[in-house]
């Protein structure tokens, strides 16, 4: 059988052929599109033609259009369903484009052509294209000599290698530490749902009796706010952070990767990662991320120390880190009359996603969806959607990948399979994968509260790019600064709880039940509490990720474990009480996943997300002429021109930070 992926797939949107993909597939695909790639680039170099937009940049924007199709669908589905089979040629397939990347950005006959061109009469959306290709160029190491670039190569190869190894080892060690429990009495306080799936779970894992409770990839466990055990908590608590610690390799991993990156850096003429970082970010410089976040922890620490003192008095005494998830939601329930596990039941995934989700999408930007059964997927539990437009032309393809297994890596994300390009003539086709858990058998799918919440923003990201409506994918949809990428999935979040749109689809999946219009605003109301604790734990891993990133070339690093404490210890945070949202050994987002010295970006972007929830609630709220000016200002934007200059003109001045502030209760906070 020909290999589905070495020619444009002849399904709509161009969809992936899943019912007949194979490993062998996929890497064979990856060979040949390299191969072809590099005598497109070579015919570019050997054109006898004078240098043009359309002879160079162009021709560069539509090379390698086998291997782009081949890396999107498959790092799209080794994340979420890496079978051995898909695992075992993933480090061949990073390192074939590791290789390449630096076969582009390092070949000097290249980048002379492209510098031979002058730009000064290019406009709009060629000077961007033009102008970012330059600056990849120039990151990526175009000006270095060659025995620079030849060390470059190295440096990249063994980075790619690590990464791979990083999310692999992370995998492991997320399935191996999931807990047993023998008595269900030791799950006292989980829904009859929840000890019928952990009663499943050991069942698959291969126990011959008792109950397993999986791990999700933060530190802290959903199932930590249920368990009435303070020693089940314990056992969970403990499980989770044993991760991260020196019994498992991927701390040693990270801490390589981090010097091997702090030597690149050095190598492109940077003061450490960092920086090659923030020179394709929104952030003036690393001096004013530090302050951002050492100014944001000093403020959240005070609240977490007074939210301490609130659940000992509740608890009745001193209590450990494993019970402050539980106390907290005991003071949702008695204080807010908010019982975290009592609300999963109006939380059903399919109300939340389409009279939610999908139907907020429809009042403000007037698109629909049709659940599709025709195109074939990686995994039965993946749904497809067509998305039309207002006119009902139709835009992308939507998929979602919610439950987790044990293929799938730990939280939730988007990719996307197809970019909007009108220049490639293709259209979207975006993915939003999540991890909730399972249920038993005949039982519905009951999210959590920041499950929902979760889904709201990564559709956030899905809408980023079907707006997308520029010419080239390379600056397509969420082709955006990573301090700028989570601005637009942020902002859909106010959309959870809006009155406008709960009433629509929280529904009591058992009694049909609407949610009561007083206890939704009690959630409101409570949205205030645990944001001490929710913005230290976050800030301690934005502050743990910059730590690793700023550190110079020639740096030794003995004991990774030591660093991770003293960094933190540095900061100011207490971490025997609030450990990191991630620890170093389990950190993909900075070791596997792009996000290396970006895990600040969502604060930073969240600046940018309130000012807009604020411009939304003075503007009316969910409505057609909001969703058109924040779709035609910013969301179809993508990176064609400065996304900062799109936020300005959306909102008609820079942001403020008095919002977020606000959000998350940092006024007055001693």
């Amino acid at each position: 059988m020909q290999n589905p992926l070495l020619t444009p797939s002849t399904r709509p949107y161009q969809w992936p052929a899943f019912d007949q993909l194979t490993a062998e597939h996929y890497l064979e695909a990856v060979q040949f599109g390299a191969a072809e790639q590099l005598e497109e680039l070579q015919r570019i170099i050997d054109d006898v033609q004078a240098p043009t937009f359309e002879n160079t940049f162009l021709a560069l924007e539509s090379s390698g259009q086998t291997l782009r199709r081949a890396l999107m669908t498959y790092f799209s589905v080794i994340s979420a369903h890496g079978t051995d089979e898909l695992r075992a040629v993933q480090s061949e397939i990073s390192w074939i484009w590791s290789k390449q990347e630096d076969a582009i950005y390092l070949n000097q006959s290249l980048y002379s052509r492209l510098q031979a061109l002058d730009l000064s009469g290019l406009e709009g959306e060629d000077a961007r294209l033009a102008d970012q290709t330059l600056k990849n160029f120039q990151l990526a190491g175009a000006g270095l000599a060659d025995t620079e670039k030849e060390k470059l190569k190295e440096l990249n190869a063994k980075l790619a290698e690590l990464s791979t190894q990083f999310a692999n080892l992370v995998l492991e060690n997320q399935n191996a530490h999931a807990v047993h429990f023998e008595d269900a009495q030791e799950l006292a306080g989980l829904s009859s749902q929840a000890i019928e799936s952990a009663a499943q779970a050991a069942k698959q894992a291969g126990h011959a009796s008792g109950y397993l409770l999986t791990l999700v990839s933060p530190s802290q466990q959903p199932v930590l706010e249920s368990l009435d055990s303070s020693e089940s908590r314990r056992k969970v608590f403990n499980a989770s952070l044993s991760r991260g610690t020196e019994n498992n390799p991927t701390i040693h991993v990270a801490a390589e990767m981090a010097q091997l990156r702090a030597e690149r850096a050095a190598l492109l003429g940077f003061a450490n990662h960092a920086e090659t970082v923030l020179a394709q970010a929104t952030a003036p410089s690393t001096v004013a991320v530090a302050e951002r976040l050492a100014e944001l922890t000093k403020a959240a620490t005070a609240n977490a120390r007074k939210e301490a003192a609130v659940l000992s008095r509740v608890a009745g005494a001193e209590i450990n880190a494993w019970d402050w998830k539980y106390f907290s939601n005991k003071v949702l329930r008695d204080e807010y009359s908010v019982d975290s596990e009592a609300l999963r039941d109006y939380f059903e995934l399919d109300r939340v996603l389409i009279d939610g989700v999908f139907a907020t999408a429809t009042k403000l930007f007037g698109i629909t969806f049709t659940e599709r059964f025709d195109l074939p997927t990686y995994h039965d539990d993946v749904r497809v959607f067509e998305v039309f437009d207002a006119d009902g032309t139709p835009l992308a393809i939507y998929t979602g990948d919610f439950l987790t297994r044990d293929t799938k890596k730990g939280g939730a994300w988007m990719t996307s399979l197809r970019d909007a390009s009108s220049f490639l003539d293709e259209r979207p086709i975006v993915t939003n994968t999540l991890n909730i858990t399972p249920p038993a058998p005949g039982n519905p799918v009951l999210l959590s509260l920041d499950e929902a919440n979760t889904l709201f923003h990564e559709f956030g990201h899905a809408l980023h790019d079907m707006f997308s409506n520029g010419k080239y994918a390379s600056l397509s949809g969420t082709s955006v600064p990573r301090d700028f990428v989570e601005f637009p999935s942020q902002v859909n979040e106010m959309w959870m709880l809006h009155e406008d749109v709960v009433s629509g689809y929280a529904v009591h999946h058992h009694s049909g039940e609407t949610l009561d219009a007083s206890l939704i605003e009690k959630i409101r109301a409570a949205s205030l509490w645990g944001q001490g604790f929710a913005t230290t734990e976050y800030l301690a891993a934005s502050v743990l990720d910059w730590e690793w990133h700023t550190i110079s070339a020639g740096t030794v690093i003995d004991d990774p474990l030591q660093f991770e404490q003293d960094a933190l210890k540095r900061a100011g945070f207490d971490t025997a009480m609030i450990p990191p949202r991630y620890r170093t050994g389990y950190f993909q987002h900075i070791f596997a996943n792009g996000y290396s010295a970006g895990y600040y970006s969502y604060i930073w972007s969240e600046v940018l997300d309130a000012d807009t929830v604020q411009w939304f609630e003075e503007n009316g709220g969910l409505m057609r002429e909001n969703g058109n000016r924040f779709r035609e200002e910013l969301l179809s934007r993508g990176n064609t021109r400065d996304p900062l200059e799109s936020y300005e003109l959306f909102r008609g001045r820079t942001a403020w930070v008095e919002p977020l502030l606000r959000r998350r209760g940092l006024v007055n906070a001693e």
